[in-house]
């Protein structure tokens, strides 16, 4: 007992710095959102290289499910691009064709289990990754959007976010609303106000707004599980088409075209 006594004077001034240093950095990260995001961006060069050796080892056990999903969607790209040759003599592609840049990514840290998760990838600025480029699963799901780079890492704000939002539209007519994560389940996000005058039953597909200056508007997002009129629109519970809590490889999605569109869009506000 007087051990424990004598060690704890002996030690009560580094112990009360380094919680008065806790107290203050959590006070400073939490701040503002902006400085959320630039102790996030601070910390990838840090913890990115210790991340991407443990992914490397998870990743090695489950290479041959992905490398299967990864060819399916390599044959999905290649039938596309085959149809759009057989079309080329009759309609121009040019302009939609180069709209998108893709980029290949690898998840190195990705967190499915509190109120705003994010995702760190291990492509960066030297990559040619920039902020707002839109984050896809392999099979073209919806992911989460990049929030912040450093040299040779990203981080995505994931569609588990509470502060992440997304225009949908259901795919069958095209009708509007915004999509949210409430948080728990990982796999069930809100879909809500879509106008009562829409038909919207269970199974029906939920992709990204043509509107979107992030995602183009093939991506899906997930499919309706339930739909009830709340007012005079629908509130919905949309599972998601992504798996989150099994990501291992990742497109970046480059809108070319889209930071002179919301260029336009400010000038008129």
């Amino acid at each position: 007992m007087h051990k424990l006594i004598y060690f704890i004077r002996r030690t009560s001034v580094a112990i009360l710095f380094v919680v008065i240093e806790i107290i203050a950095i959590r006070s400073y990260a939490y701040s503002t959102p902006y400085t959320q995001a630039r102790l996030l961006g601070m910390s990838n060069a840090v913890t990115g290289s210790f991340y991407a050796l443990l992914h490397n080892i998870k990743g090695y056990f489950s290479l041959r499910s992905e490398n299967e999903r990864l060819t399916a969607r390599v044959a999905e790209l290649e039938n596309r691009l085959d149809a759009l040759g057989s079309d080329a003599a009759t309609v121009d592609i040019s302009a939609s064709f180069h709209q998108y840049e893709y980029i290949p990514a690898r998840v190195v840290s990705n967190s499915i289990n509190r109120q705003k998760n994010y995702i760190t990838l291990n492509k960066g600025i030297s990559d040619g990754v920039s902020t707002d480029m839109a984050v896809l699963s392999p099979d073209g799901c919806a992911v989460g959007t990049i929030i912040d780079c450093s040299e040779h890492y990203a981080v995505a704000k994931s569609l588990l976010n509470t502060e992440f939002r997304i225009s949908g539209v259901l795919a069958k007519d095209g009708s509007p609303g915004a999509v949210w994560w409430r948080g728990g389940d990982s796999q069930i996000v809100e879909f809500d106000g879509v106008p009562k005058y829409a038909t919207v039953e269970a199974g029906d597909k939920v992709r990204a707004a043509g509107f979107s200056h992030y995602f183009p508007p093939e991506v899906v997002i997930g499919t309706v599980e339930s739909a009830e009129v709340v007012g005079n629109t629908y509130h919905c519970r949309l599972r998601l088409a992504a798996d989150m809590a099994r990501l291992q490889n990742v497109v970046l999605v480059n809108n070319m075209m889209g930071g002179e569109a919301q260029n336009l869009e400010a000038s008129h506000k």
